[in-house]
């Protein structure tokens, strides 16, 4: 007779919540600490803290466990997959339907090919956001015409020595 103990849903707990899934975009505690402050202004963030491990207990949220500086929640519980920026560090659900997962046809083929009884994967998907990427061509670009503003300045003084 192990039963968990179901909490209420206090104000604080609820506007968390609500924060975290009107943002949707994988919050660290002290990113949703900023957000839940607005509304909240007297809320710290060890209540944050609590809450957000009590949400993730009660499985109302989950808790990504990943290379990151920092924990993320996510008020996604479903099975899904993430996409996470090798530069910024943001993290979106990647576009891929459990329907279309392929990754469920090879956890089963493992399973039946090893001596291991496999209940679950870990895929994280990593590349570069849009924005990254266009960072990453505007400083290409800027380099580009600053290489060649230098090799135009220095094309007349190399004519001058000769």
């Amino acid at each position: 007779m192990n039963k968990k103990k179901a909490h209420r849903m206090t104000k604080q707990r609820k506007v968390i919540l609500e924060e975290l899934q009107r943002y949707g975009s994988h919050l660290t505690a002290d990113e949703l600490y900023e957000k839940v402050k607005k509304r909240l202004p007297r809320i710290s963030l060890g209540t944050v803290y609590r809450n957000l491990d009590l949400l993730v207990s009660e499985g109302l949220i989950a808790r990504l466990r990943g290379d990151y500086p920092q924990m993320r929640f996510d008020p996604r519980t479903d099975e899904h997959y993430h996409i996470t920026c090798l530069s910024c560090g943001k993290i979106e659900d990647a576009p891929i339907e459990p329907i279309q997962d392929p990754i469920k046809n090879l956890e089963n083929v493992v399973g039946n090919l090893t001596k291991y009884g496999v209940f679950g994967h870990k895929l994280e998907f990593v590349g570069f956001c849009s924005e990254c990427l266009k960072k990453q061509e505007t400083s290409r670009n800027e380099s580009s015409e600053a290489m060649k503003q230098e090799e135009t300045q220095e094309a007349p003084q190399k004519e001058a020595k000769v």
